[in-house]
């Protein structure tokens, strides 16, 4: 997994401490919950390949919307939620913020265009779910005190109320029931739950809930046309799939624990297939991913599941084909194509450079805040003996890791050695202005 409702950064007055966000990214992830919310977004007036969603690594009952139209979910959200009927709720609800433009107001725009430049580096450099994702390790970005203190993602009451109006009216002209923002916010408004007490403080903080607002959405739902209409079926399971991942990327162990050996279900195979992968253990995991294969042959993303674990087992080779078959099923699949290119990379073979460059090419169109696509970028190029290109790709990657006096000599070189005003020279000539040449 690369990589509100609820908002953990902060502090109690006069705090001197700093928080860390780390973002996680899975291709898979964020494919099942773009195509849930498509009709919402949709009934928003707003391209659903627009929106980012953010996984952000907190544990936390947790969402919000931030630099424009990002979507940032905590784990800790999504693994509280009991279904995909709330977590579609959860969206409605923050879309109906981005529309109403409640995160880019007045003094608010310099944070938003602070969280903008923290979006594109986060994806870029935090390593994710696939495993085989990016190629980085665990990071995260640190927020400095200044911006915790103000507390800048709250809302007013009246903001939380027009998101509800919005979401309420985008899940109605879906057809989508709203009832699983009622229960959702019931959930919350549970206070004497002692177990909700600590993981939903953030969202009473910043999303002022009151018992006006859940009887505003259960009246709703009661003078609804589509009523307590279930969600499609097939939702809560990739939903239920979703939450087996982010266990097993979590807590393998215990993920181990909750999809016990003798439960034949989908969902269960796959949490332990994650599990072992998680642990290394090729052996328990390989078997499970093929039985899960052989259920479901035309899904991309048990192919990529495939691909990562041959990777990260040092077995490139048997990693490219699955890794092929999953981009054939998924050709829009960016980070999957990275993956490719990292295992067409890790056999050091100068004849599959073209492959890896088709394909980071590809990815680049999606992926170009990621360090480690460029990184590979540059390898290729190597390999081929193109040191203009080498010069250029490795601008980029330095550009994306925030390294201007690097992304700035490079993309000089570039321009020493690219044919005048080729599309890298000319990608070149932006680096050096944007990291502060002359």
């Amino acid at each position: 997994m690369v990589a509100v409702m609820v908002l953990s950064w902060s502090p109690p007055a006069g705090a001197q401490r700093r928080q860390e966000m780390q973002f996680l990214s899975d291709a898979e992830t964020e494919h099942i919950i773009r195509d849930m919310a498509r009709p919402i977004f949709q009934a928003a007036g707003i391209d659903p390949d627009a929106v980012n969603i953010v996984l952000v690594n907190d544990n936390t009952m947790n969402a919000f919307v931030a630099g424009g139209q990002n979507i940032f979910l905590h784990t800790g959200l999504l693994l509280g939620l009991e279904d995909a009927g709330q977590l579609i709720g959860v969206i409605a609800h923050e879309t109906g913020h981005i529309a109403g433009g409640h995160l880019v107001r007045g003094s608010e725009a310099m944070e938003n265009a602070f969280l903008s430049s923290l979006i594109g580096m986060g994806i870029g450099i935090v390593g994710g779910i696939a495993a085989g994702n990016a190629g980085a390790g665990a990071a995260g970005v640190m927020l400095g005190q200044h911006l915790a203190e103000r507390n800048f993602l709250s809302f007013s009451r009246s903001q939380e109320s027009s998101a509800d109006q919005a979401g309420l009216s985008y899940m109605e002209q879906s057809g989508i029931s709203a009832e699983g923002l009622v229960t959702f916010l019931e959930k919350l408004g549970a206070a004497d739950d002692p177990l909700l007490v600590d993981r939903d403080a953030g969202y009473r903080r910043t999303h002022p809930l009151t018992r006006e607002r859940i009887e505003t959405v259960r009246n709703f739902v009661e003078r609804s046309r589509v009523g307590k209409r279930p969600v499609p079926a097939q939702w809560n399971e990739e939903f239920r799939r979703i939450q087996a991942k982010l266990y097993a990327y979590l807590d393998p162990n215990g993920a181990l624990r909750r999809y016990k050996a003798d439960d034949p279900s989908f969902v269960a195979r796959y949490g332990r297939a994650y599990a072992y992968f998680r642990r290394g253990e090729v052996r328990q995991a390989l078997p499970l991913v093929d039985g899960l294969i052989a259920q479901e042959p035309k899904n991309a993303f048990l192919y990529e599941m495939k691909g990562d674990l041959m990777l990260q087992n040092g077995r490139a080779v048997d990693a490219a084909a699955p890794y092929r078959k999953a981009i054939e099923l998924e050709p829009d699949a960016g980070s999957i194509r990275v993956s490719l290119a990292h295992s067409l990379m890790e056999q050091n073979d100068g004849r599959l450079a073209d492959e890896a460059l088709r394909n980071l090419q590809v990815a680049s169109k999606t992926q170009a805040q990621s360090a480690f696509l460029w990184r590979l970028m540059a390898q290729a190029w190597s390999m081929k003996g193109n040191a203009g290109m080498v010069a250029y790709a490795t601008a980029e990657e330095a550009f994306a890791r925030g390294d201007k006096p690097m992304a700035r000599f490079q993309a000089e070189r570039a321009e020493k050695l690219l044919p005048v005003g080729s599309p890298g020279w000319l990608r070149a000539q932006d680096i050096r202005g944007q990291a502060g040449g002359k």
